[in-house]
């Protein structure tokens, strides 16, 4: 159903993106009895393509087999993961616990029966059984229990091992924070920031800021008009917030709250939050209030793509309840984020925690073909009016 209503927005955009360019340029109209006919050939075809491609994914055709190792606290990350991504590209043909393990599996995380077996004994042979491509490493303690011999001797023949926190990063997108160690981040390729990558981040930043500027700037006056027209008090709201390496800044944003917004102190915003005025509510809805931070970007506080920058006050809280919180803090801020296009807004300890997961596995794999998807993502994000308060 999801797939069905995002082709028909898509066809109507890409109707009225074709309307705007024939009239512009009325030599490119195509002829008389062309435009009905391709739309419902369209319709058709990438219809069908859709249609098969779910069907492939639902009856695993063509996905990797793997075969899971131990019962870990991963484990039930690992199985939630892959359920909500089911086109993931793999499908679990068992299951092998040692013989301390308890055998039972959380079976509800899953979409059928996995065979759960205890034992490591013969890993190769059981991996001959079920045609196993890959062998994931799902133990809550390695150390003295782990069948190193048994995994080398797979390893040996062709079969790839790797741990299920890795394979959590590849499926999902993000780090599973609660599940890696200081250990699993200083050993694992990623987090490079070579001066290169970092200087083209920024000028690409700087790019889309000084355009996002010029480009918005009919929006930007009609706003501050009715900023102004609805409530008294100033047209922008400055904020405090934690940039690089702790370094506080003073964000800009158009003013969506009323001016005595926090007259009781910091807190969280929430959803349909009585603070926010009529015109506040618009202007976030369409992401509006977000236009002024391009001049953050342009002053080197922040760079178009990178983690959304927190306040020092709720900086204090996070650092001391979410492991690894600080190291967000290693790259500059941004506009919009791996966060932002994947997590729907959030206001709470848990959901910082989930928007960790993502802006890690950015700083782990940031570069500036990733920045200009995000870009894209964003753009789309914001025609259809997803995960804004």
């Amino acid at each position: 159903f999801d797939m069905s209503i995002r082709l028909f927005q898509a066809l109507g955009t890409a109707s009225i993106v074709l309307g705007l360019i024939y009239f512009l340029y009325p030599k490119l109209i195509p002829g008389s009895g062309i435009f009905i006919p391709e739309l419902l050939l369209f319709i058709i075809f990438s219809s069908l393509w859709r249609y098969f491609y779910i069907w492939f994914i639902r009856h695993e055709i063509g996905s990797r087999p793997v075969l899971i190792i131990g019962q870990g606290k991963s484990l039930p990350y690992l199985l939630r993961e892959m359920k909500e991504n089911s086109d993931c590209g793999y499908s679990i043909k068992g299951i092998l616990l040692s013989e301390d393990e308890d055998e039972k599996v959380e079976q509800d995380l899953i979409d059928k029966e996995i065979p759960v077996w205890k034992g490591f004994e013969n890993i190769y042979r059981r991996v001959l059984q079920l045609r196993v491509d890959e062998i994931i490493v799902a133990m809550e303690e390695k150390r003295g229990k782990l069948p190193i011999f048994e995994l080398l001797e797979c390893k040996m023949k062709g079969i790839s091992v790797i741990d299920g926190e890795t394979f959590v990063e590849e499926i999902s997108g993000k780090l599973a924070v609660d599940n890696i160690n200081p250990s699993w981040l200083i050993f694992k390729e990623g987090f490079q920031k070579k001066p290169s990558t970092m200087f083209f981040k920024q000028l690409v930043g700087s790019f889309f800021a000084f355009w996002g500027l010029l480009i918005s700037l009919p929006i930007s006056i009609m706003t501050i008009i009715f900023i102004k027209m609805e409530s008294p008090g100033p047209i922008f709201f400055e904020q405090k917030r934690v940039g690089k390496d702790g370094k506080v800044f003073t964000l800009i944003k158009f003013r969506s709250m009323r001016k005595d917004a926090e007259k009781d102190g910091a807190r969280w915003a929430t959803q349909n939050d009585t603070r926010v005025t009529r015109v506040g509510k618009v202007i976030r809805k369409l992401r509006i209030d977000e236009i002024p931070q391009m001049w953050n970007v342009l002053k080197g506080d922040m760079n178009f793509v990178g983690p959304r920058p927190e306040r020092p006050e709720f900086v204090k809280e996070l650092r001391q309840q979410i492991k690894f919180y600080d190291q967000r803090h290693t790259v500059k801020p941004g506009i919009t984020g791996w966060a932002q296009i994947n997590y729907p807004y959030g206001a709470s300890v848990e959901d910082a925690k989930k928007k960790l997961e993502y802006d890690l596995f950015y700083i782990k794999h940031m570069s500036v073909l990733m920045d200009l998807f995000i870009i894209l993502k964003t753009v789309k994000t914001i025609l259809f009016k997803e995960g804004s308060r």
